[in-house]
């Protein structure tokens, strides 16, 4: 389970360093996608530690192998995660959708992703910033019930 709690802080370290580095130098909608998509990867290593933690504390028999069962079941076990689950199936959702870039190499790089229904959705810096301190916090929220 270390290594699944050492995985996750990992992936945010890498989405730190596109946001605070790599973004502020290179300022492409790519380095935004990527930051995107290393959330996702904090959230699943996240989502599985505190699985696997209940499984060992027999709270539950098995881990589903799929990603969004996963956070389904999670949802359903503790309430108190419900708010971060949904904003993970938008990461997902983001991750998947029709992309298209603005002003890049510029100040205000930004993504726009086209929901399911065609509405955009814009991904700027500060956009981003707010994404990853989301998700530090679920990260922040596992780590306390797996201790």
């Amino acid at each position: 389970m270390e290594d699944l709690e050492d995985s996750a802080k990992e992936e945010l370290k890498r989405a730190d360093h596109l946001i605070y580095v790599t973004l502020k130098y290179t300022r492409t909608s790519e380095v935004i996608k990527n930051t995107i998509k290393r959330l996702i990867s904090a959230f699943d290593y996240s989502i599985l530690e505190v699985l696997e933690y209940l499984k060992h504390k027999k709270k539950i028999k098995v881990v589903p192998t799929i990603t969004k069962l996963r956070a389904e079941l999670l949802q359903g076990l503790l309430p108190e995660t419900k708010y971060y689950i949904e904003f993970y199936f938008l990461l997902k959702q983001i991750d998947k959708a029709e992309l298209k870039k603005k002003e890049e190499y510029r100040k205000n790089v930004a993504l726009i992703a086209f929901d399911r229904k065609g509405m955009p959705l814009e991904i700027n810096i500060d956009t981003l910033k707010k994404y990853y301190d989301k998700t530090h916090e679920f990260i922040e929220i596992i780590d306390e019930i797996t201790r």
